[in-house]
C-alpha cells in the first residue's frame, strides 16, 4: 500500500499541520489537512492516482465538487475511466445538473473524496449520483479523519475505503 510513502508525501507538501483548527462541520481539531497543498503538489497527486486506479474496478468515477474534482480527474486520467462531477448545489444557470458529464442510467460509479470527516460531503455525492439514476456502493478518500464518516456512509449503504487514516498521520508524526 501506499500509505508509508503518502504520508510522507503529505508531509514533504506541508499537507499536515499541527495547531488548533476550526473544520468544515463546525468542530474544532489539533491538526489539518490541507487539501489544497496536496491536491496542488504531482507527487501527492501521482501518488493518489496510483493507488485510487488500483481500487476502482471497471465502475466510473464520481468527483464530489470542488476538493474531489483534481483528484477524480488524475484518476480518471491513470486508470482510464470516465468521471463525473457531483456539485454540492445547482446552479442557477446553464443545464442547472447535479451531477455534471455522462451518466448513465444504473452506471456503476465510485465516489472520489479528499477528506472524510463526517463524511456528509460524500453521502450528498451519493444521493445526487443515486438520483441521477447511479448505482453507488463505494466511496475511496485521501484521508479517513476517523471521525464517524466510515459510519455515516455505511448506513447510506456505502463502503469507504481511505489510503490513510488519521491513526495513520498522527502515529506517524516525528
Amino acid at each position: 500500500m501506499a500509505g508509508e510513502e503518502l504520508i510522507q508525501a503529505l508531509r514533504d507538501a506541508d499537507a499536515v499541520k499541527f495547531g488548533e483548527f476550526e473544520l468544515s462541520h463546525g468542530g474544532t481539531s489539533d491538526y489539518y489537512v490541507d487539501k489544497y497543498l496536496f491536491e496542488t503538489d504531482p507527487r501527492c497527486l501521482d501518488l493518489v492516482a496510483e493507488a485510487f486506479a488500483e481500487r476502482v474496478g471497471d465502475a466510473k468515477l464520481g468527483g464530489v465538487a470542488l476538493g474531489g474534482v483534481p483528484l477524480v480527474a488524475v484518476t480518471a486520467v491513470t486508470a482510464g475511466s470516465p468521471y463525473v462531477i457531483a456539485r454540492k448545489q445547482q446552479k442557477e444557470y446553464g443545464t442547472g445538473n447535479l451531477v455534471e458529464g455522462r451518466l448513465d442510467e444504473g452506471e456503476e460509479v465510485v465516489v472520489i473524496e479528499d477528506i472524510a470527516t463526517t463524511g456528509q460531503s460524500a453521502v450528498d455525492a451519493v444521493e445526487a449520483l443515486r438520483e441521477a439514476g447511479a448505482t453507488v456502493n463505494r466511496a475511496l478518500v485521501v484521508v479517513d479523519r476517523q471521525e464517524g464518516g466510515r459510519e455515516n456512509l455505511a448506513d447510506h449503504g456505502v463502503e469507504l475505503e481511505s489510503l490513510v487514516t488519521a491513526g495513520d498521520l498522527l502515529a506517524e508524526r516525528d
